[in-house]
């Protein structure tokens, strides 16, 4: 039985440490920036070696390592938006890739090797943590810095909260599944399912989704962005009328994390030295802000416009290219593989299968769409 075990987990873990090796020769052959390159290049070598330990355990067990497959889907779709968009865009998926390589070796902790190898994923925990300190805290002081640093432990627990690429998928899903319902019920309704009256629909409804969201992310940010910025500006008035009490609160958060009194009083002597620094400690650590990313309200604004027009255009292509009744066909088929492709990109920020994700995207927005032509046909226009 633990033969069998041993067996499943080293091909398992085989197959994970290629990718690996795909995905992070890949960054490195992307990055400009020395530090980052030379981190990816740290990575991709442990990987060879935890690879090596795989296929030694395989020859061991009696069994030929296989020859290595093409990467993963997931894999070899991070590796091609890092192409078009850069390393840095990606970095919420590459660490929910290692967090899910967390997950599998997590299901095989009784096989030796796994706990050698846990060993060095957890120093990948720390080269991210660090090219994560380093961005936020390029240019500024070694107090700042240590501040940041306390905010980058093991970064793929945290990536699943933001990021541009979550923002564009979760933008596009809106603007395909409401303007697919849309064209989809006009289509329904019209006898012919005439395009011109399609056409009509879709680009109504894809100026007022994409200005809607636009909006409505704009007064959301805004409003949010004034909140911390108001939050913000109380601690600062605090630390300027009450020094001394502000330092003392920065002592008690350090003793809170192990640091003995006189060392406490120390650090919080010398951030308080930099009224800017101490005003970022206070922030980070009482209201759990990060005073760097509150976010712009025209770019939020702007990005939820364009990803939303993206995906309200999918299902409306077909009925300014074609005639009606063959329109009608291609934009079911065009969209149903847009909501497919949409639901398997979600893939690459949750660790689900990208086979899951895509089937589940495409049930949810074939049932909006079928519901809605449904209505549309019950209904009836004259046009």
């Amino acid at each position: 039985m633990q033969e069998i075990k041993d067996r499943a987990a080293s091909l398992a873990g085989l197959a994970l440490e290629r990718d690996a090796i795909y995905l992070y020769d890949r960054l490195a052959a992307l990055e400009k920036d020395p530090q980052r390159r030379a981190a990816f290049e740290s990575i991709a070598a442990s990987e060879r070696r935890h690879a090596a330990i795989w296929e030694a355990k395989l020859i061991s067990l009696g069994e030929h390592p296989p020859v290595a497959a093409r990467p993963s889907w997931r894999v070899r779709q991070i590796a091609i938006l890092a192409r078009l968009f850069g390393t840095r865009a990606v970095s919420d998926a590459v660490k929910a890739l290692e967090g899910f390589e967390e997950e599998v070796y997590g299901a095989h902790s009784d096989v030796a090797e796994v706990h050698e190898i846990a060993k060095d994923e957890a120093k990948h925990a720390e080269i991210w943590r660090d090219l994560d300190v380093a961005h936020k805290t390029q240019g500024v002081g070694a107090y700042r810095a240590a501040v940041a640093e306390t905010q980058a432990r093991e970064p793929w627990h945290r990536s699943g909260g933001g990021g541009t690429l979550r923002a564009s998928i979760f933008g596009v899903s809106d603007g395909l599944v409401s303007n697919a319902a849309l064209v989809f019920g006009i289509a329904g309704a019209t006898s012919t399912g005439q395009g011109s009256f399609v056409v009509l629909a879709g680009v109504a409804g894809l100026l007022a989704g994409a200005f809607s969201m636009a909006a409505g992310e704009y007064v959301s940010m805004r409003s949010q962005t004034e909140l911390l910025e108001r939050q913000i500006e109380l601690e600062r008035a605090e630390l300027e009328a009450m020094p001394e009490e502000e330092e003392k609160e920065i002592a008690a958060i350090y003793r809170g994390r192990g640091f003995g009194e006189a060392e406490a009083a120390s650090i919080a002597k010398q951030l308080m030295s930099d009224p800017k620094v101490a005003l970022e400690t206070k922030v980070r650590e009482e209201l759990g802000l990060d005073p760097e990313e509150l976010g712009s309200p025209w770019g939020a604004s702007i990005g939820s416009f364009f990803s939303f027009a993206v995906g309200a255009f999918i299902p409306l292509l077909p009925f300014i290219l074609l005639s009606s009744g063959t329109a009608l066909l291609m934009s079911i088929v065009l969209t149903s593989l847009a909501l497919f492709g949409v639901g398997a990109a979600v893939s690459l920020l949750t660790g689900r299968s990208a086979l899951y994700s895509g089937a589940r995207q495409l049930g949810i927005g074939a049932a909006a769409a079928a519901i809605t032509y449904l209505v549309g046909s019950l209904i009836g226009v004259n046009v």
